[in-house]
């Protein structure tokens, strides 16, 4: 109960701010003016409380500039599926359209509640944000593979092989998927029961081998992609006598790795170089300290696909061409970056901001805006920004992923 509690405690501090006397309440809506006098009043109608989350929309920095598509989208907004063992959404390209390299899945199994055995045609990576679950999956040679995994922890399933998630005790698991294309629907999986429905009961009683009698009534599959169930015995109870298990795992304890650690937080980053069967989708696990920065940087190797699992914050994207768009971010958001773009994010709240970055890749690359200035020649960077020795002596030939919120000046 744990989980229920400290999103009650959050709830009863949103119901608190809402309930601030009425002038106080006024002025934490921001007007799409700034303080120079451009722009104006915002008599109405309006939403207010999505103004209220989202003040650098409605009163952007003036370096903002063009039109770019829409770069968030947050899962609150998504239509939520429940079934008797947990419930479901998704973001894909139908709801945040520039997201074409990674579909997302937010899902809640509990205590005993079963994902259905199934496959598809995209990989699976998951990260694991509160509880405990059981995966299974069996590969293409028969090899097994069953595991208990818990808040911090990944599983990678390649394209096509067939597994399971269940919820364990004592309150079952919530989780992020991710899926390496972003048309992913998650109502287009292969399905155990729905097979079973659709093949002549003649056919499975020849191809197990007993006789049609011994075929009961199949579930409707629509009884069957999350269902309620009773907690599994334990791990050593459940594993196959005889068979051999998969060379590499399919999960992998993120938390666990050394992070890169900086004054202004913490990166930890997962591919296929640490986590060997992860060979579409490699990510980074990024904290932010209060005022911290994830530095000014591009990635060359594809879109981004980010999840806010906690925090607030805002996110600065250059799409080149003259343009350039900033975002609010909260916990639960989905922020997308395409291919190239130079991009930041700052953690504007006053506790700790973690996010995932991920990318349809077997590797993780980034390019540092600090650290190319500091690589090419002084002269040469002079003679485009025009810029004094204090900027030039400033520059760092090592990256630092994420900077403190003074930009690590000594005082």
């Amino acid at each position: 109960m744990k989980h229920l509690t400290r999103r009650s405690f959050v709830a009863a501090g949103m119901f608190s701010t809402v309930a601030v006397a009425s002038g106080a309440y006024a002025q934490t809506v921001p007007k799409p003016q700034r303080r120079d006098g451009v722009g104006g009043d915002d008599p109405g109608p309006r939403n207010t409380t999505i103004d209220r989350d989202n003040p650098t929309l409605m009163n952007p920095p003036d370096t903002d500039s063009g039109t770019l598509p829409n770069l968030r989208f947050p899962f609150g907004d998504a239509h939520v599926r429940q079934e008797s063992g947990g419930w479901t959404r998704q973001v894909t390209k139908r709801e945040l359209p520039v997201s074409t390299t990674i579909a997302g899945v937010d899902m809640r199994l509990n205590e005993g509640g079963i994902r259905e055995l199934h496959w598809h045609k995209e990989a699976e990576w998951a990260y694991m944000t509160y509880g405990k679950a059981r995966i299974t999956a069996v590969d293409a040679e028969g090899n097994y593979f069953v595991d208990d995994v818990e808040t911090g922890d990944l599983w990678y399933f390649p394209p096509g092989i067939p597994h399971s998630i269940q919820g364990l005790g004592p309150d079952g698991c919530e989780f992020l998927l991710a899926f390496d294309d972003g048309g992913f629907d998650e109502n287009s999986t292969f399905l155990l029961s729905d097979w079973f429905k659709h093949i002549p009961r003649e056919v499975l009683a020849k191809n197990f081998g007993i006789d049609p009698s011994h075929l009961g009534d199949t579930p409707d599959p629509s009884e069957e992609y999350i269902f309620a169930n009773q907690t599994p015995g334990s791990l050593d109870s459940v594993r196959p006598k005889g068979a051999d298990e998969v060379p590499e795992p399919f999960s992998h304890r993120m938390l666990k790795q050394e992070p890169i650690k900086t004054p202004g937080g913490t990166v930890r980053i997962t591919d296929s170089s640490t986590f060997k069967v992860s060979k579409t989708i490699a990510a980074a696990l990024v904290e932010l300290e209060p005022g911290g920065l994830r530095e000014l940087h591009w990635h060359p190797n594809n879109d981004e696909w980010q999840y806010y699992l906690s925090g607030t914050g805002r996110m600065g994207v250059f799409a080149g061409a003259g343009e350039a768009r900033t975002y609010d971010v909260h916990e639960g958001d989905v922020g997308y970056i395409p291919f190239a773009m130079g991009h930041y994010i700052e953690n504007t709240g006053d506790t700790t901001m973690r996010f995932l970055e991920l990318f349809k890749s077997d590797h993780y690359a980034d390019i540092s805006l600090n650290q190319w200035l500091a690589l090419t020649p002084p002269e040469l960077v002079r003679a485009h920004l025009g810029l004094d020795d204090t900027f030039m002596d400033s520059l760092k030939q090592q990256k630092s992923p994420v900077v403190s919120k003074d930009g690590g000046r000594k005082s």
